[in-house]
């Protein structure tokens, strides 16, 4: 399954230049593209935020601070 960190931004370019070509054509339809390109855009900075941040998604990887995971237990037995 392909990460939507990954995803996000080529989704956004893919947006932009369907955008570009219906404005090119004339047609109304690059309206829809262009606001799927912002919305794309707008996924691809958070995730680029979350991962120079470190926080990881709630539920992945991990217990999300359950403690129910072995490496909670793990840590706090020292």
């Amino acid at each position: 399954m392909v990460r939507p960190a990954v995803l996000a931004p080529i989704v956004c370019v893919l947006a932009s230049g369907a955008a570009v070509m219906s404005f090119a054509r004339e047609s109304w339809l690059g309206v829809i593209w262009l606001l799927l390109a912002g919305l794309t855009s707008n996924m691809a900075w958070y995730y680029a935020r979350r991962a120079r941040s470190g926080v990881s998604a709630p539920g992945v990887g991990g217990c999300a601070d359950s403690g129910s995971c072995a490496a909670c237990t793990r840590g706090a037995r020292g």
